[in-house]
């Protein structure tokens, strides 16, 4: 997709967030990858691939000329080098880079591309998940650091919250909208009982920690990432156990889903997990090279994305950290393809328009 298509369509679909429940149908050609794809009433279709400054750019007349007249050529290649989590909020796409050390941010709305996380005390070495809060303050987990690091959304260091002697490795992050519960995903070591979420309030002062190492009920062995629900229920993505549990604010367990299989609805090697706001279940999986969609009691809705080694659209070799944004778009980090896909969930009426 033209990258002023979708300036367009980020920067006018987040006025609408605030001003109505869905976007008007678009004009023109329909959308070539959808899920389901007809004769279903697809729910998604694909919109755009993050992959370089281009993706975002917009080209004036004056700029091209003058980049004809010097030769000069727009950034092409990828920029991600090994993209983990993501976050994304208000026309902003975070993702956090392990081989780069730092954030990556696609910044739809002021069409380029800035990298945060570089400069003391805020700079990052093993950047592994991300989360955003209400007030756009962007928390990043480094697993070497062992801390939490926050920043705001231009990417000024704000503070910090954990510390080695409470985190021991951590991978997985989930913030609620207000800022006051931090959820830090700790997997520790595979020898070590200490897989567990961590919660810090908003002082960065430690609570409690949910769970332990093990197979039981409210019980996790190698979680990988967490995510909260439009109600506050915590979700963790237990990887080694291949499934998502479910918690209350406070931490009580409440439900699970999900086992080991290479079928519908299983999991195999799930690596990100995010909620919408219908609180609807987004679990990644690199072993199936797409992302799984569960209502909220885990009952699968659809699968989306596809194996292709060779890249394209809605194609997908070792996904990642997933996100969703106000507007309901689902952004998915592919490692092996260092790309960065954006899904967008259809109102019904556009759906319709696709089945006549």
């Amino acid at each position: 997709m033209r990258a002023n298509t979708l300036l367009a369509l980020i920067s006018f679909g987040l006025v609408l967030v605030s001003c109505a429940p869905a976007p008007p149908v678009k004009e023109g050609k329909p959308a070539q990858l959808l899920w389901p794809p007809p004769p279903e009433l697809p729910r998604y279709a694909w919109e755009a691939s993050l992959i370089s400054p281009a993706s975002v750019m917009v080209e004036t007349e004056k700029a091209r000329l003058r980049r004809v007249m010097t030769g000069e050529s727009i950034p092409t290649e990828p920029i991600l080098e090994k993209p983990a989590g993501i976050a994304a909020s208000q026309g902003q796409v975070y993702v956090a880079d392990t081989v780069k050390r730092r954030i990556v941010v696609f910044d739809i709305v002021r069409r380029k591309v800035f990298e945060m996380g570089l400069r003391p005390p805020g700079d990052l070495i093993k950047p592994l998940a991300l989360a955003i809060d209400g007030n756009g303050l962007v928390y990043a987990v480094d697993a070497s650091r062992r801390e939490v690091v926050i920043y705001d959304h231009l990417g000024l260091y704000q503070r910090t919250v954990g510390s080695p002697a409470l985190l021991e490795y951590p991978v997985g992050i989930a913030v609620s909208p207000d800022g006051k519960r931090i959820y830090v995903v700790d997997r520790a070591n595979n020898e070590s009982f200490k897989h567990r979420i961590q919660v810090f309030d908003e002082t960065g002062q430690f609570v409690k920690t949910i769970g332990r190492r093990g197979g039981q009920p409210g019980e996790f062995n190698v979680p990988v990432q967490a995510a909260l629900g439009p109600d506050g229920t915590l979700h963790v993505l237990d990887a080694g156990n291949f499934r998502v549990q479910a918690f209350s604010p406070a931490g009580e367990f409440l439900r699970e889903f999900g086992s080991v299989g290479n079928g519908l609805g299983q999991f195999a090697r799930p690596r990100g997990l995010a909620i919408d706001r219908d609180s609807n279940i987004y679990v990644t999986d690199a072993s199936f090279a797409n992302v799984q969609v569960f209502d909220s009691q885990g009952q699968l809705l659809l699968p989306m994305g596809m194996h292709g080694i060779e890249g394209g659209p809605g194609k997908f070799v070792l996904p990642s950290g997933i996100a969703i944004d106000e507007a309901g778009r689902v952004y998915v980090a592919d490692q092996y393809l260092r790309k960065v896909e954006v899904l967008r969930r259809l109102p019904e009426k556009e759906a319709r328009q696709y089945l006549k």
